[in-house]
């Protein structure tokens, strides 16, 4: 009996963790910031890889009930001052609210409309909101993996919101850092649709920053890049820089 016992065992991982467990460690790693000012680039290229650029400025402020952000175009000069102030509902449709100067009103980002393309990005206003990992289901224990030699712990999530755009994520972690390295996102056909690349962090006062983002849309051909020039975290933003009254 005690040799069939461990043989049982035996088939067992050690080192089996859990993908929400893997999730939240993830998450974890970066939080801490209580808010920050970036100034970051934003690259659109192509299918023939001609390249737009675009100058953003993203302010934020953590809050345990759901982060917000301030999204504001500074270049070039026909969309600057344009601005995305979103509120995460932590697992429900998070609130978005477009300024358009040239129209001079604020429009309100539908749930409906949230797997849409963020200003001719192949990012989604989805995309731009926060990444809590509350906002995801999870099954089953990461998977344990080599990819071009590496180690990457592989969970799959599945977003909460009915509205999604995705109907699922798979999310390659770093199981030294848990910082996620990259990643595939499927479209409700279950076709893929985008690969991710978190290609560069950096720490600050030793919370982890990402530094480089890398959106790659395989049904068209086409990338979107964010790259953070400055950042600071800790910066002391209140409730109001989060107003509504902001964006005008």
């Amino acid at each position: 009996m005690k040799k069939i016992i461990y043989l049982i065992l035996g088939l067992v991982p050690l080192f089996a963790i859990d993908s929400l467990d893997v999730a939240k460690k993830s998450y974890d790693v970066m939080a801490g910031y209580k808010s920050s000012v970036s100034k970051t680039t934003m690259i659109l290229k192509n299918a023939n890889g001609e390249e737009n650029i675009r100058k953003i400025e993203i302010s934020k402020l953590e809050n345990i009930d759901g982060d917000k952000s301030l999204i504001n175009f500074l270049y070039p000069n026909d969309i600057k001052d344009t601005k995305l102030l979103s509120y995460e509902v932590i697992g429900s449709d998070d609130k978005q609210w477009l300024y358009l100067p040239a129209l001079k009103r604020v429009k309100r980002i539908s749930s409906r409309n949230k797997s849409g393309s963020f200003m001719a990005s192949e990012f989604s206003y989805e995309d731009i909101s926060s990444q809590n990992y509350k906002n995801y289901s999870y099954e089953g224990e990461a998977q344990n993996l080599k990819v071009d030699g590496e180690n990457y712990l592989k969970i799959e999530r599945i977003p909460i919101d009915k509205n999604s755009g995705y109907k699922r994520q798979i999310i390659y972690i770093n199981p030294k850092t848990y910082l996620a390295s990259f990643g595939e996102y499927y479209d409700k056909q279950d076709r893929l649709l985008k690969k991710i690349y978190f290609k560069e962090y950096k720490k600050i006062d030793g919370i982890y920053r990402i530094v480089k983002i890398v959106m790659q849309n395989i049904q068209n051909n086409k990338t979107s890049i964010l790259i953070w020039d400055e950042d600071s975290i800790n910066q002391n933003l209140k409730e109001n820089d989060f107003s509504k009254r902001v964006l005008k």
